[in-house]
């Protein structure tokens, strides 16, 4: 998942390979995917960023993808003219947010040159997007400070889900084109358009998790407790600038051996405990120290991160790799297609998990509708007390094989089977039974509106959840709560010998 810290491991990877190298082709390999082969330290790179809502990325790889050559948008040709032949002076990543801008400076032809030295270039240029890789390459354009004319340009790269977006920024700061046009319709807060100034997200106001302190942990806890069903890492992902679901869980499950423990469940003596863990997660922003990991299950990539992450590595099997681009890649290939990350059996696993929990929810709804019913019936309760009271007061105009009793404007029903006696009885034991059932329906109907709340509440996360260990995570408190027993599992017998009769002894033995 490119989270704040994936794109900080991506953004120190950028720096060290290719910083001061040459764009020599660019290209979009569709709509919103653009690749550029960019010339650093003696070797040659692929650069791709991806604008898709469903994977977004950014990544290095060692052999350039196909363009396709149908597609010709403005973004393109902005990009062709501006970053082909460029050099890449800047790499940075505004604080803890999911962007990522590399500086680039291009020097121009001048204007006063011939349209013919013009078309040359041009030409040039356009051959260079098809030039053989094993050809040799040309640096002597590096040297960007000469006296021709030099341009300067940001390139953006926003990895944020479905409001991903690459653009092209100016000198004054003004967007110059984009893959996404952003209108004020759109979004009245952050439209994006040629020639309006560009803005960085708008950031939250919540602490940045790398200065936490005990006493900001204290204040996360005590925020938290106003919502006594939210996990730990919700409370995370809801007080903490720059966490994520994923990194939410990984701190819960530092701090506690479990990733979906409660918030309210960790006392606030925790709370030193709680921020030395968020900043260990954040550390590596500070220090550059990456360990890119993926993790697999039954053979395919069902997560990867930019740091050892615990909690996956409880339920997958852990593979270190070299790079983060390498990460994002092999599950880009697990994934198949260019897909998302996440592979297609976790949507199969989270319908199957949906389905299982609607069905403990319609349970919790279908008992609640009972206790409903048993209530009016109970309500009706004395009616059984009045035909009782009154049949005994009438026993004798009641005739042996009667079956109805009219008196005091009440049509008593009788059994005719049964004696005067036995059918007041009869009443007085369902009023009886009608009274005890009212005593224990509201506390058994506030238990199945809360179970049903529940579940409710499980499956808007379980539909919203993101990635594989976030539906196992589910899945496991799903089972605990439902009080199913896994699969595989041996369920447990009681222990208990079967009852026996009580042997009694009488007084003369």
């Amino acid at each position: 998942m490119f989270d704040v810290l994936t794109v900080a491991a991506v953004a120190d990877e950028l720096r060290d390979q290719i910083l001061d190298g040459r764009i020599q082709r660019i290209g979009l390999v569709d709509p919103v995917t653009v690749a550029a082969e960019v010339y650093a330290r003696g070797r040659r790179r692929a650069l791709i960023a991806s604008a898709d809502p469903r994977s977004a990325r950014l990544l290095l790889a060692d052999s350039m993808p196909s363009f396709d050559t149908a597609l010709i948008t403005p973004f393109l040709l902005q990009a062709r003219k501006y970053l082909r032949g460029g050099v890449v002076v800047g790499i940075d990543q505004p604080p803890l947010e999911r962007v990522v801008r590399l500086s680039i400076v291009r020097r121009l032809p001048p204007h006063n040159a011939s349209r013919r030295s013009r078309r040359l270039d041009a030409d040039a240029a356009l051959r260079a997007d098809h030039r053989d890789e094993r050809e040799d390459d040309d640096t002597t354009d590096l040297d960007i400070y000469g006296d021709a004319e030099v341009v300067r340009l940001d390139l953006a790269i926003e990895i944020m889900g479905r409001h991903s977006n690459l653009i092209l920024v100016d000198a004054d700061g003004l967007v110059m084109e984009s893959v996404k046009r952003v209108t004020p319709r759109m979004s009245r807060v952050r439209p994006v358009l040629p020639r309006r100034p560009y803005t960085l997200p708008p950031p939250l106001e919540r602490p940045d998790p790398r200065r936490l302190t005990s006493a900001g942990a204290e204040a996360l806890l005590a925020s938290a407790a106003t919502k006594p069903s939210d996990t730990l890492a919700q409370a995370l992902v809801r007080g903490l600038r720059g966490v994520s679901p994923p990194i939410g869980r990984e701190i819960a499950f530092r701090v506690a051996e479990d990733a979906a423990v409660r918030a309210s469940d960790l006392p606030t003596e925790r709370a030193a405990s709680l921020a030395r863990e968020v900043r260990g997660v954040f550390e590596p922003m500070v220090t550059g120290a990456w360990a890119p990991r993926v993790y697999e299950r039954d053979g395919a990539v069902v997560e990867y991160a930019a740091i050892p992450m615990r909690h996956l590595a409880a339920v997958a099997d852990e593979v270190a790799l070299d790079s983060i681009s390498a990460a994002v890649a092999r599950a880009q290939e697990s994934a198949g297609d260019g897909g998302p990350s996440m592979p297609q059996d976790h949507a199969q696993r989270r319908a199957r998990l949906a389905e299982a929990v609607r069905r403990e929810r319609d349970k919790a709804s279908q008992r609640l509708r009972s206790m409903e019913e048993q209530r009016a019936r109970a309500e009706a309760a004395d009616r059984y007390r009045r035909w009782g009271e009154l049949i005994f007061a009438y026993l004798w105009q009641i005739e042996p094989g009667q079956t109805e009793l009219t008196v005091e404007d009440e049509r008593i029903p009788l059994d005719p089977a049964l004696s005067p006696q036995e059918n007041a009885q009869s009443f007085f034991e369902q009023y009886r039974k009608s009274q005890r059932a009212e005593a224990s329906l509201p506390e058994r109907a506030e238990t199945a509106a809360a179970r049903m709340g529940y579940f409710e509440q499980l499956l808007t996360q379980v539909e919203q959840a993101d990635g594989f260990a976030a539906i196992e995570a589910l899945r496991e408190e799903f089972e605990t709560q439902a009080g199913i027993v896994p699969e595989g599992k041996p369920q447990r017998r009681s222990s208990r010998s079967p009852k026996r009769p009580v042997p009694l002894a009488s007084a003369e033995g």
